[in-house]
Protein backbone atom coordinates (compact mmCIF):
# COMPACT_ATOMS: atom_id res chain seq x y z
CA UNK A 1 0.00 0.00 0.00
CA UNK A 2 1.55 3.28 -0.62
CA UNK A 3 0.43 5.35 2.19
CA UNK A 4 -0.23 9.26 2.44
CA UNK A 5 2.46 9.86 5.21
CA UNK A 6 4.68 8.15 7.10
CA UNK A 7 4.77 9.52 10.22
CA UNK A 8 7.50 8.54 13.42
CA UNK A 9 6.05 9.02 16.57
CA UNK A 10 9.20 8.43 19.05
CA UNK A 11 8.29 7.57 22.68
CA UNK A 12 5.38 6.19 21.21
CA UNK A 13 4.98 3.57 24.33
CA UNK A 14 4.96 5.86 26.63
CA UNK A 15 1.73 7.77 28.96
CA UNK A 16 0.83 10.86 25.75
CA UNK A 17 3.01 8.78 23.14
CA UNK A 18 0.51 5.87 23.60
CA UNK A 19 -2.42 8.22 23.31
CA UNK A 20 -0.76 10.00 19.96
CA UNK A 21 0.03 6.35 18.30
CA UNK A 22 -3.56 5.14 19.45
CA UNK A 23 -5.24 7.88 17.51
CA UNK A 24 -3.24 8.37 15.05
CA UNK A 25 -3.06 4.74 13.64
CA UNK A 26 -7.10 4.48 14.71
CA UNK A 27 -7.87 7.79 12.59
CA UNK A 28 -5.81 7.55 9.32
CA UNK A 29 -5.50 4.31 7.98
CA UNK A 30 -3.87 5.88 5.31
CA UNK A 31 -0.94 6.99 7.32
CA UNK A 32 1.90 4.49 7.89
CA UNK A 33 2.74 4.97 11.58
CA UNK A 34 6.20 3.76 12.95
CA UNK A 35 6.28 3.76 16.97
CA UNK A 36 10.63 5.13 17.89
CA UNK A 37 10.79 3.62 21.58
CA UNK A 38 13.79 2.22 23.45
CA UNK A 39 11.32 1.15 26.19
CA UNK A 40 12.91 2.40 29.27
CA UNK A 41 10.55 2.09 32.72
CA UNK A 42 7.94 4.27 30.96
CA UNK A 43 7.59 3.16 27.60
CA UNK A 44 4.86 0.15 28.10
CA UNK A 45 3.87 -1.62 24.86
CA UNK A 46 1.02 -3.02 26.76
CA UNK A 47 -0.37 0.60 26.32
CA UNK A 48 -0.87 -0.17 22.99
CA UNK A 49 -2.41 -3.90 22.51
CA UNK A 50 -5.88 -2.73 20.63
CA UNK A 51 -3.36 -1.44 17.84
CA UNK A 52 -0.48 -3.66 17.74
CA UNK A 53 -1.65 -5.38 14.97
CA UNK A 54 -2.98 -3.12 12.84
CA UNK A 55 -1.88 -2.66 9.10
CA UNK A 56 -0.31 0.80 9.38
CA UNK A 57 1.53 0.71 12.30
CA UNK A 58 5.17 -0.92 13.06
CA UNK A 59 7.56 -0.48 16.06
CA UNK A 60 10.91 0.04 16.19
CA UNK A 61 12.85 -0.40 19.25
CA UNK A 62 15.61 2.18 18.65
CA UNK A 63 17.34 4.36 21.18
CA UNK A 64 17.86 8.09 20.11
CA UNK A 65 20.45 8.68 21.77
CA UNK A 66 22.28 6.31 19.51
CA UNK A 67 22.76 7.95 16.31
CA UNK A 68 23.53 5.84 13.96
CA UNK A 69 20.65 3.60 14.90
CA UNK A 70 18.05 6.63 14.09
CA UNK A 71 19.64 7.66 11.09
CA UNK A 72 19.25 4.04 9.86
CA UNK A 73 15.28 3.43 10.71
CA UNK A 74 14.92 6.94 9.32
CA UNK A 75 16.46 5.76 6.15
CA UNK A 76 14.70 2.17 5.99
CA UNK A 77 11.10 3.86 6.60
CA UNK A 78 11.94 7.58 4.37
CA UNK A 79 9.31 9.56 6.77
CA UNK A 80 7.89 12.69 5.74
CA UNK A 81 6.77 13.84 9.27
CA UNK A 82 8.48 13.62 12.76
CA UNK A 83 6.22 13.41 15.92
CA UNK A 84 9.14 13.85 19.15
CA UNK A 85 7.34 12.74 22.35
CA UNK A 86 10.07 11.26 23.67
CA UNK A 87 11.88 12.01 26.76
CA UNK A 88 13.13 11.46 30.36
CA UNK A 89 10.48 13.68 31.89
CA UNK A 90 9.58 12.82 35.72
CA UNK A 91 11.53 15.76 37.27
CA UNK A 92 12.21 13.97 40.64
CA UNK A 93 14.91 11.39 38.45
CA UNK A 94 16.07 14.53 36.66
CA UNK A 95 16.91 15.48 40.51
CA UNK A 96 18.81 12.51 40.85
CA UNK A 97 20.04 11.69 37.70
CA UNK A 98 20.59 14.74 35.36
CA UNK A 99 23.00 13.35 32.89
CA UNK A 100 19.94 10.98 31.62
CA UNK A 101 17.98 13.79 30.93
CA UNK A 102 20.98 15.58 29.19
CA UNK A 103 21.59 12.86 26.58
CA UNK A 104 18.15 11.87 25.96
CA UNK A 105 16.43 15.05 25.78
CA UNK A 106 18.84 17.63 24.51
CA UNK A 107 21.32 14.84 22.40
CA UNK A 108 18.79 12.69 21.47
CA UNK A 109 16.59 15.47 19.78
CA UNK A 110 19.77 16.45 17.83
CA UNK A 111 19.78 13.38 16.30
CA UNK A 112 16.45 12.87 15.34
CA UNK A 113 17.09 16.78 13.81
CA UNK A 114 20.49 15.19 11.76
CA UNK A 115 18.78 12.69 10.67
CA UNK A 116 15.67 14.37 9.52
CA UNK A 117 17.78 16.85 7.87
CA UNK A 118 19.93 13.96 6.21
CA UNK A 119 16.74 11.90 5.04
CA UNK A 120 15.13 15.49 3.64
CA UNK A 121 18.49 16.86 2.62
CA UNK A 122 16.73 16.97 -1.11
CA UNK A 123 13.65 18.78 0.01
CA UNK A 124 11.65 20.22 2.75
CA UNK A 125 8.60 20.22 0.49
CA UNK A 126 5.96 18.47 2.27
CA UNK A 127 7.87 17.76 5.25
CA UNK A 128 7.22 17.96 9.57
CA UNK A 129 9.43 18.14 12.72
CA UNK A 130 6.70 18.37 15.39
CA UNK A 131 8.67 18.95 18.87
CA UNK A 132 6.45 18.01 21.88
CA UNK A 133 7.50 20.26 25.16
CA UNK A 134 6.08 21.10 28.12
CA UNK A 135 5.19 24.66 30.08
CA UNK A 136 8.17 23.76 32.96
CA UNK A 137 10.54 25.53 30.55
CA UNK A 138 8.91 28.83 31.28
CA UNK A 139 10.02 28.73 34.90
CA UNK A 140 8.07 29.43 37.79
CA UNK A 141 4.76 31.89 38.05
CA UNK A 142 3.98 33.73 41.48
CA UNK A 143 0.16 34.13 42.43
CA UNK A 144 -0.79 35.97 38.75
CA UNK A 145 -0.03 35.67 35.27
CA UNK A 146 -0.07 33.28 33.24
CA UNK A 147 2.65 31.61 30.70
CA UNK A 148 2.53 32.69 27.02
CA UNK A 149 4.15 31.41 24.00
CA UNK A 150 6.53 34.58 24.30
CA UNK A 151 7.48 34.15 27.68
CA UNK A 152 11.28 34.03 28.32
CA UNK A 153 12.22 30.79 29.37
CA UNK A 154 13.54 30.57 33.39
CA UNK A 155 14.15 26.54 33.31
CA UNK A 156 14.52 25.86 37.32
CA UNK A 157 15.11 21.85 37.06
CA UNK A 158 17.36 19.94 35.34
CA UNK A 159 14.06 18.26 33.73
CA UNK A 160 13.03 21.47 32.53
CA UNK A 161 16.48 23.08 31.57
CA UNK A 162 16.98 19.72 29.07
CA UNK A 163 13.33 20.41 27.63
CA UNK A 164 13.86 23.88 26.82
CA UNK A 165 17.56 22.89 25.36
CA UNK A 166 15.59 20.79 23.30
CA UNK A 167 13.17 23.61 22.17
CA UNK A 168 16.34 26.08 21.63
CA UNK A 169 17.56 23.68 19.23
CA UNK A 170 14.57 22.68 17.27
CA UNK A 171 14.40 26.46 16.77
CA UNK A 172 17.82 26.92 15.44
CA UNK A 173 17.64 24.53 13.01
CA UNK A 174 14.61 26.42 11.96
CA UNK A 175 16.29 29.79 12.19
CA UNK A 176 19.68 28.06 10.49
CA UNK A 177 18.31 25.35 7.73
CA UNK A 178 14.90 26.59 7.29
CA UNK A 179 13.84 23.33 8.97
CA UNK A 180 10.34 22.81 8.76
CA UNK A 181 8.86 22.75 12.39
CA UNK A 182 6.13 23.18 14.62
CA UNK A 183 6.13 22.97 18.81
CA UNK A 184 4.22 22.74 21.53
CA UNK A 185 4.24 23.47 25.02
CA UNK A 186 2.11 21.55 27.60
CA UNK A 187 0.60 21.69 30.87
CA UNK A 188 0.62 18.39 33.61
CA UNK A 189 -1.16 15.48 31.50
CA UNK A 190 -3.35 12.98 33.10
CA UNK A 191 -5.32 10.09 32.58
CA UNK A 192 -4.87 6.18 31.29
CA UNK A 193 -1.85 4.20 31.24
CA UNK A 194 0.26 6.88 33.07
CA UNK A 195 3.46 5.14 34.77
CA UNK A 196 2.69 5.57 39.14
CA UNK A 197 5.48 7.57 39.86
CA UNK A 198 2.87 10.47 38.36
CA UNK A 199 0.79 12.13 40.92
CA UNK A 200 -2.60 10.55 40.23
CA UNK A 201 -1.50 7.19 39.36
CA UNK A 202 0.43 7.08 42.85
CA UNK A 203 -2.75 8.21 44.75
CA UNK A 204 -4.83 5.82 42.93
CA UNK A 205 -2.46 2.89 43.63
CA UNK A 206 -1.66 3.87 47.29
CA UNK A 207 -5.35 4.69 48.38
CA UNK A 208 -6.36 1.27 46.44
CA UNK A 209 -3.31 -0.83 48.54
CA UNK A 210 -4.12 1.62 52.23
CA UNK A 211 -0.31 3.17 51.68
CA UNK A 212 0.41 6.49 52.86
CA UNK A 213 -0.13 9.62 50.14
CA UNK A 214 3.10 11.52 49.81
CA UNK A 215 2.73 15.31 49.58
CA UNK A 216 5.18 17.68 49.08
CA UNK A 217 5.23 20.62 51.54
CA UNK A 218 2.87 22.26 51.95
CA UNK A 219 0.50 20.94 49.25
CA UNK A 220 0.13 24.33 47.72
CA UNK A 221 1.92 23.58 44.44
CA UNK A 222 -0.41 24.60 41.75
CA UNK A 223 -0.40 22.94 38.23
CA UNK A 224 -2.57 23.21 35.16
CA UNK A 225 -4.29 20.00 34.14
CA UNK A 226 -5.26 18.75 30.62
CA UNK A 227 -6.83 15.07 29.82
CA UNK A 228 -4.24 13.33 27.92
CA UNK A 229 -6.78 12.04 25.38
CA UNK A 230 -7.63 15.85 24.78
CA UNK A 231 -3.66 16.76 24.25
CA UNK A 232 -3.45 13.92 21.82
CA UNK A 233 -6.70 15.69 20.25
CA UNK A 234 -4.26 18.88 19.96
CA UNK A 235 -1.38 17.34 19.09
CA UNK A 236 -3.42 15.80 15.51
CA UNK A 237 -4.66 19.43 15.34
CA UNK A 238 -1.66 20.99 15.33
CA UNK A 239 0.26 18.41 13.47
CA UNK A 240 -2.36 19.15 10.50
CA UNK A 241 -3.17 23.18 10.63
CA UNK A 242 -0.44 24.72 12.85
CA UNK A 243 1.36 27.49 10.93
CA UNK A 244 5.05 26.53 9.94
CA UNK A 245 7.90 27.62 12.71
CA UNK A 246 4.85 28.52 15.38
CA UNK A 247 4.40 27.65 18.90
CA UNK A 248 1.23 26.74 20.89
CA UNK A 249 0.51 26.89 23.88
CA UNK A 250 -1.83 23.63 25.37
CA UNK A 251 -3.16 24.05 28.97
CA UNK A 252 -6.74 22.70 30.10
CA UNK A 253 -7.80 26.17 31.57
CA UNK A 254 -7.67 24.51 35.08
CA UNK A 255 -5.27 25.37 37.79
CA UNK A 256 -5.49 23.01 40.64
CA UNK A 257 -3.64 23.15 43.92
CA UNK A 258 -1.32 19.55 44.88
CA UNK A 259 -3.22 19.14 48.00
CA UNK A 260 -6.81 20.12 46.91
CA UNK A 261 -6.46 17.42 43.51
CA UNK A 262 -5.27 14.63 46.36
CA UNK A 263 -8.32 15.43 48.53
CA UNK A 264 -10.80 15.32 45.58
CA UNK A 265 -9.15 12.06 44.86
CA UNK A 266 -9.37 11.02 48.32
CA UNK A 267 -13.48 11.44 47.90
CA UNK A 268 -13.70 9.72 44.49
CA UNK A 269 -11.88 6.80 45.37
CA UNK A 270 -13.62 6.52 48.85
CA UNK A 271 -16.91 6.36 47.05
CA UNK A 272 -15.60 3.90 43.99
CA UNK A 273 -14.49 1.88 47.00
CA UNK A 274 -17.62 1.64 48.86
CA UNK A 275 -15.12 2.70 51.90
CA UNK A 276 -16.58 5.00 54.39
CA UNK A 277 -15.91 9.12 53.91
CA UNK A 278 -12.70 10.56 55.25
CA UNK A 279 -10.75 6.98 54.88
CA UNK A 280 -8.57 7.80 52.17
CA UNK A 281 -7.95 11.51 53.25
CA UNK A 282 -6.72 10.00 56.41
CA UNK A 283 -3.64 8.23 54.52
CA UNK A 284 -2.33 11.84 53.66
CA UNK A 285 1.45 12.22 54.71
CA UNK A 286 3.37 15.45 54.07
CA UNK A 287 6.96 14.71 53.36
CA UNK A 288 9.98 17.07 53.02
CA UNK A 289 10.17 19.33 49.85
CA UNK A 290 11.57 18.64 46.19
CA UNK A 291 14.32 20.55 45.90
CA UNK A 292 13.89 23.60 43.63
CA UNK A 293 10.06 22.75 43.38
CA UNK A 294 8.35 25.91 40.90
CA UNK A 295 5.27 26.99 42.85
CA UNK A 296 2.99 27.75 40.24
CA UNK A 297 2.39 27.14 36.46
CA UNK A 298 -0.04 28.12 34.47
CA UNK A 299 -0.99 27.90 30.85
CA UNK A 300 -2.99 30.81 28.27
CA UNK A 301 -4.04 28.73 25.58
CA UNK A 302 -5.90 31.34 23.48
CA UNK A 303 -3.92 31.10 20.60
CA UNK A 304 -4.43 27.78 20.21
CA UNK A 305 -8.03 27.82 21.14
CA UNK A 306 -8.54 31.23 18.81
CA UNK A 307 -6.44 30.17 16.02
CA UNK A 308 -6.95 26.00 15.30
CA UNK A 309 -10.09 25.75 17.52
CA UNK A 310 -8.88 23.31 20.57
CA UNK A 311 -10.36 23.33 23.74
CA UNK A 312 -10.37 20.71 26.58
CA UNK A 313 -13.45 18.06 25.91
CA UNK A 314 -13.86 17.49 29.47
CA UNK A 315 -13.52 18.88 32.84
CA UNK A 316 -10.98 18.25 35.41
CA UNK A 317 -13.92 16.59 37.33
CA UNK A 318 -15.37 14.19 34.51
CA UNK A 319 -11.73 13.15 33.05
CA UNK A 320 -10.75 12.45 36.84
CA UNK A 321 -13.73 10.25 37.42
CA UNK A 322 -12.82 8.31 33.55
CA UNK A 323 -9.13 7.92 35.13
CA UNK A 324 -10.27 6.66 38.54
CA UNK A 325 -13.07 3.94 36.54
CA UNK A 326 -10.18 3.17 34.24
CA UNK A 327 -7.58 2.42 37.08
CA UNK A 328 -9.90 0.17 38.81
CA UNK A 329 -11.21 -1.44 35.55
CA UNK A 330 -7.49 -2.67 34.81
CA UNK A 331 -5.89 -3.80 37.85
CA UNK A 332 -3.80 -5.95 36.24
CA UNK A 333 -2.03 -3.50 34.03
CA UNK A 334 -1.12 -1.60 37.25
CA UNK A 335 0.01 -4.44 38.91
CA UNK A 336 2.08 -5.56 35.96
CA UNK A 337 3.75 -1.93 36.04
CA UNK A 338 4.29 -1.59 39.99
CA UNK A 339 5.90 -5.00 39.52
CA UNK A 340 7.90 -4.79 36.10
CA UNK A 341 6.61 -7.12 34.65
CA UNK A 342 5.01 -5.11 32.05
CA UNK A 343 8.49 -4.95 30.65
CA UNK A 344 8.98 -8.66 29.68
CA UNK A 345 6.07 -7.98 27.46
CA UNK A 346 8.61 -7.12 24.41
CA UNK A 347 10.12 -10.33 24.74
CA UNK A 348 7.09 -12.17 24.66
CA UNK A 349 5.78 -9.91 21.46
CA UNK A 350 9.03 -9.33 19.56
CA UNK A 351 12.03 -11.77 20.40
Amino acid sequence: MEYKKKIVITGGAGFIGSHVVRLFVSKYPEYQIINLDILTYAGNLENLTDVENAPNYKFEKVDIVDANAVLEVFKKYNFDSVIHLAAESHVDRSITDPNSFVMTNVVGTANLLNASREIWKDSFEGKKFYHVSTDEVYGSLGKTGLFLETTPYDPQSPYSASKASSDHLVRAYGNTYDFPFVLTNCSNNYGQNQFPEKLLPLMIHNIKNSKALPVYGDGNYTRDWLYVIDHARAIDLVFHEGKPSETYNIGGFNEWKNIDIVNLLCKIMDKKLGSEEGTASKLITYVKDRPGHDRRYAIDATKINKELGWKPSVTFEEGLEITVDWYLKNEKWLDNVTSGDYQKYYDNMYE
